[in-house]
């Protein structure tokens, strides 16, 4: 296996100001499904030391306040400047133990009672573990509909900001108490990433048991640790594992991947390494795999609308519409839909599909699926004579519809 030089700093890494960080359950929890105490503290320990521009990156454990008033010396995130948003598993698996339940249940009944009852255990133990430090935390839980509707995703973006201008520290977890199997983000390596481009965040960092990507299994003699990827062609060949060690979780090396790919491709960089080295790759230490950015930073919420919304229909659209979408990036019209499936509603995600039913885009739909079949192949102009000057508009306009890579 690789080693890698501790000392070496990433100053991409350790000049990041605000900053995601994503633990996974794993990380968190005992074997038998409750939550560890003393893994919290410790990663609690990390943070509040870097908030606090600490440069060891640990230690606190005995009740020290560090801090004073939770705000820093300027009122914002750390002394040092620095914000952090915590994502954070472990709902779930925390609530195993007290319904005496021995595994993560598969129904999402089950889910969504151990959820309940875990995620408040969760909050409870952040906030007294970083009450140590005389910081606030925060909870914020999101699903795919605020992401995806317009709102919502104002209001999630707005609440925040407003909690790391407060000097509070956000913890942020799927809501899974009542999110269902087509609403949900699936993982929260991908709920990380999108949270990081919605704050506008200098850094991702994924946290998982396994201290970076390798190419192969790490269990096997011969691997070796990737320590940068520069694109995607760096992973050609790379075999990625599709579990977690614990069992307690839902992702996986893939979903990391997956993650790390979405929030490079929006400006974002990324480390991924295991939750106990999270002190050095917060403080840029080459430790882990760094993911180069890859893209560039978008001000939109088209990143969200690509990777986050779950689509309640489709629009078939006829070769002349898919060009004007896919190649120009126009608005869609009713004259370019050729048939209409789902139960939507206006302002609900749809997936934009071509003649041969693969889907080349998705977009926020301005009409209700039962008011489409009426526009299909009909011009804004006598859609408006005939029905009122509310029907001479896009079906789904412009700046809200992403093209499907």
């Amino acid at each position: 296996m690789a080693e890698q030089d501790g000392s070496a700093v990433r100053d991409e890494v350790a000049a990041a100001r605000r900053i995601v960080v994503k633990v996974g359950s794993s990380s968190l929890t005992t074997a038998a499904g409750g939550l560890d105490a003393d893994r919290v503290d410790a990663l609690v320990d990390v943070l509040a030391k870097v908030l606090d521009g600490d440069g060891k990156g640990g230690g606190g454990r005995n009740g020290d306040r560090k801090g004073g008033d939770g705000k820093g010396d300027d009122g914002k995130g750390g002394a040092n400047g620095k914000e952090i948003v915590l994502v954070s598993s472990g709902a779930i698996a925390a609530g195993l133990a007290p319904l005496g339940l021995d595994r993560r249940p598969r129904d999402l009944a089950r889910q969504q009672a151990a959820a309940s009852v875990g995620q408040g255990l969760l909050v409870a133990r952040y906030t007294a573990s970083f009450a140590r430090y005389g910081r606030r935390v925060g909870q914020v839980l999101l699903t795919t509909d605020d992401t995806s509707r317009r709102g919502h995703y104002r209001n999630a973006t707005r609440t925040l900001d407003q909690l790391l201008a407060m000097g509070a520290l956000p913890i942020v977890n799927e809501n899974d108490t009542v999110a269902t199997d087509e609403i949900r983000f699936g993982d929260n390596d991908r709920l990380a990433a999108l949270v990081a481009h919605l704050v506008r965040a200098d850094l991702l960092v994924l946290l998982s048991d396994v201290d970076g990507l390798y190419d192969g299994d790490p269990r096997t003699p011969g691997t070796s640790r990737i320590d940068e990827v520069r694109g995607p062609r760096d992973l050609d060949g790379v075999s990625i594992g599709s579990a977690g060690r614990s069992g307690v979780g839902t992702g996986g090396m893939v979903t990391k991947v997956e993650a790390a790919r979405i929030a490079t491709a929006a400006g974002v960089p990324v480390v991924l390494t295991s939750a106990s080295r999270a002190g050095d790759a917060l403080l840029g230490r080459r430790t882990g795999t760094f993911f180069h950015r890859t893209g560039r930073r978008s001000a939109n919420r088209l990143l969200w609308l690509a990777h986050a919304s779950a689509p309640r229909g489709a629009l078939t659209l006829d070769d002349g519409a898919v060009r004007a979408v896919v190649e120009r990036r126009t608005s869609l019209l009713p004259a370019g839909i050729a048939a209409v499936e789902g139960e939507f509603t206006a302002g609900d995600p749809v997936e934009l599909r071509d003649t041969e039913g693969r889907p080349v885009a998705r977009g926020l739909v301005n009409f209700d699926a039962k008011e489409i079949p009426q526009l299909i192949g009909r011009s804004t102009r006598d859609l408006a004579r005939e029905l009122g000057p509310a029907y001479e508009r896009e079906v789904v306009h412009r700046d809200d519809l992403v093209v499907l890579d």
